[in-house]
């Protein structure tokens, strides 16, 4: 199975003692990780190539400038659905890329974006898909995940990790931009996508 373009975005606010990031809890009912706290993301739509472009096409084409457009706008869509958040497209630091492992049932191939914010407004959640919302340092979510308090998704708990040892925004944002982008697993056939 082909796995499906998706993109997320972790949303990461500085407080006067700790970085926090936006999780969300997805719907017990839904069939793809329902009843776990994830960052904001989802399913590159159509609308979300840009204009004129074939999404058949460019999956076969595998042009990485328009795979990466089309994902930067899934997540900031799927930001806005979810959360109620409007990001700038600018802000954006690709950090990771996740595979799901062939023999899954749903296979997905995720750009994971890094986006600082300075101000954040009220967050809203859709109360179908996303049931609730917290802002959370990456120690405490790890440690409510270790306690079996919340689930997190792999990926989710292994970006959650990376953040750990920063504690400004702007020590975050320049380590990202320099860093290499993770990706998993490390042969993908999107490896190449950066």
């Amino acid at each position: 199975m082909i796995p499906r373009p998706a993109s997320t975005v972790v949303l990461v606010k500085q407080t006067r003692d700790e970085l926090q990031t936006l999780l969300l809890l997805r719907n017990s009912a839904l069939v793809f990780e329902g009843g776990a706290w994830v960052f904001p993301g989802g399913k590159v739509d159509r609308g979300d190539y840009p204009a004129g472009m074939d999404p058949d096409v460019a999956l076969v084409q595998q042009d990485p400038a328009i795979l990466m457009q089309a994902a930067i706008n899934a997540g900031i869509r799927e930001t806005r659905e979810e959360s109620g958040l409007q990001i700038d497209p600018q802000q954006l630091i690709h950090i990771a890329h996740w595979t799901t492992p062939a023999g899954m049932s749903r296979r997905y191939a995720t750009w994971f974006f890094l986006c600082p914010l300075e101000q954040c407004p009220p967050v809203v959640v859709d109360d179908e898909e996303i049931l609730d919302h917290q802002w959370i340092s990456p120690a405490t979510a790890l440690a409510a995940h270790g306690e079996g308090r919340i689930r997190l998704p792999v990926p989710t708990a292994h970006t959650l990790k990376r953040l750990l040892p920063f504690t400004s925004l702007q020590s975050l944002c320049a380590d990202m931009r320099s860093s290499a982008i993770h990706v998993f697993p490390e042969n993908s056939e999107y490896c190449s996508i950066r």
